[in-house]
């Protein structure tokens, strides 16, 4: 039992190694890929629409209506890297149905990944929305004191957006391959409906913290501005 995609090598030569986790990962983003653009080749306006667009249509609207009531009035434009987020490890969770398949988000390395992803993308879309500036001196609010430890927020969340999604994925397909050495029969395929709606879970956990940790960095300059209008000489 390999506790994580790590350990299943598949080539080697020195230093460089293909693993579990690079294969099912590439894998993964290949599915998505190939799908989007199968889905999106030939989208319609029409009243008489495919299947695959009604659902494509179903899963873009029910995510920008997740991310506007979050906070975020303009979902479009975080549709692309948090949609993505939700459905690389939905798929990523859907795909342990098939026999042989490693979840990449089994390993920590890909969970850290995807966490440095929102590290990266909450101070781009905060300087993006707000400025250089006034996105940085965020920070030191209310005092400067607060400097180091809002720093250190943004380091530990990261981390625990990573091993959360890493010790849940992990955890649930462990469980999984002890059941199959013990008892071989029904009672592990229960187990695997049971590990896939937490993995689905889990992807809506991990898509709406992102969105709110990017709500928060986007939101902080236009709250300043609404509360000094009222205040404002007519």
């Amino acid at each position: 039992m390999n506790l994580s995609p790590d350990q299943i090598i598949y080539w080697q030569m020195g230093f460089f190694k293909l693993n579990a986790t690079i294969v099912f990962t590439w894998l993964v983003m290949s599915v998505l890929v190939v799908a989007s653009i199968l889905i999106t080749r030939k989208l319609t306006i029409n009243l008489q629409r495919s299947r695959w667009q009604n659902l494509l249509e179903v899963v873009v609207i029910n995510i920008s209506k997740q991310i506007e009531e979050v906070g975020l009035s303009q979902p479009n434009k975080y549709l692309g890297f948090l949609g993505s987020l939700f459905l690389f490890i939905a798929l990523s969770a859907l795909g342990t149905l098939i026999p042989g398949f490693e979840p990449p988000t089994g390993s920590l390395s890909t969970t850290v990944a995807l966490a440095v992803c929102v590290l990266v993308a909450v101070p781009l879309f905060g300087i993006q929305e707000q400025g250089l500036g006034c996105y940085l001196s965020s920070y030191a609010k209310p005092t400067i004191i607060m400097l180091p430890f809002n720093i250190i927020s943004e380091v530990s969340r990261t981390l625990a957006l990573a091993v959360r999604l890493f010790g849940n994925m992990m955890s649930g397909a462990m469980i999984i391959a002890i059941l199959l050495t013990i008892t071989p029969f029904l009672f592990p395929i229960v187990m695997t409906l049971l590990g896939l709606l937490t993995g689905i879970v889990q992807a809506y956990i991990f898509f709406i913290l992102a969105t709110v940790y990017i709500a928060a960095a986007t939101r902080s300059q236009k709250t300043e501005v609404q509360q000094a209008e009222p205040n404002a000489p007519s």
